[in-house]
């Protein structure tokens, strides 16, 4: 049986950006900055 404060949160909703998680100044933003990941994927699928 759910408890009131489980009652209360079951109905909320998070929305969360993976840029808001990563930090401005991390490694994998300077890595995506320099690499074009998306025309890699293209050229394998073909």
């Amino acid at each position: 049986m759910l408890s009131k404060k489980n009652r209360e949160t079951i109905n909320q909703l998070e929305i969360v950006s993976i840029d808001d998680l990563v930090p401005k100044d991390h490694l994998l933003r300077l890595i995506e900055e320099a690499i074009d990941f998306s025309s890699d994927c293209r050229q394998n699928r073909f």
